[in-house]
């Protein structure tokens, strides 16, 4: 139930408040878009004109363009949950941007931040 919740919020009210975070912690918009363009595939255009929408948090997860193969290098913990153990795959998705955001804020490199397959 509480998933439901989540999925069914606003795009446009939970952003400001990951932005908002790293904000406090001396990081910028700019790098909150480009975790989030890394994460999804959307440019930062559209995540500018989803926050003029009524797109919910969970469409904005269902409908990205391109989920960074990638993504499954994130492990950790979010809400004293474990990223990569989190069953339900679009919950998984909102809490890797949340993981992103919390070490962006945390001071961590963006380089570390967007993780990269180590080359075969």
């Amino acid at each position: 139930m509480v998933d439901e919740k989540v999925f069914g919020m606003s795009f446009a009210k939970v952003y400001p408040m990951l932005l908002a975070k790293a904000e406090r912690k001396g990081r910028t918009k700019d790098e909150v878009n480009e975790i989030t363009c890394w994460l999804t595939g959307y440019s930062r255009e559209a995540i500018d004109g989803f926050l003029c929408s009524d797109l919910t948090y969970g469409d904005f997860f269902r409908q990205a363009p391109a989920l960074n193969p990638d993504r499954k290098l994130i492990r950790g913990t979010v809400c004293g949950v474990r990223v990569e153990n989190i069953e339900d795959p679009l919950m998984q998705e909102i809490r890797y941007l949340d993981k992103l955001v919390d070490e962006l804020a945390k001071g961590k490199k963006m380089e570390d931040i967007l993780r990269k397959q180590s080359p075969q």
